[in-house]
């Protein structure tokens, strides 16, 4: 799977199968089902599950707590377009 075929899985009704939990928090907050993302996220203890809680606290306007999902992960504070943070992740997760 590539970002491109990522994308358009988010016109379906659900994730595809075997979706990784990283990527699956990251298909509902594109859904715009940022509460299912969240849920989902904040139960992976790994570095990428800490990035990714990081990216939806700061879009949810909560810095300081994206700040120390941030550290977790030990990936510098985003500053930039939520948009554009969220098509890396996806794109780095999809590479692992």
């Amino acid at each position: 799977m590539d970002l491109t075929e990522f994308l358009d899985s988010v016109e379906g009704d659900s994730p595809p199968r075997n979706l990784p939990e990283t990527l699956q928090a990251l298909w509902y907050d594109w859904k715009d089902d940022w509460d299912k993302a969240h849920r989902i996220v904040q139960e992976i203890p790994t570095a990428e599950g800490s990035w990714v809680h990081a990216y939806l606290h700061r879009k949810e306007g909560d810095l300081g707590n994206a700040r120390y999902w941030y550290s977790r992960a030990g990936h510098p504070e985003a500053t930039g377009d939520l948009e554009t943070e969220w098509r890396d992740i996806v794109s780095i997760l999809i590479d692992h």
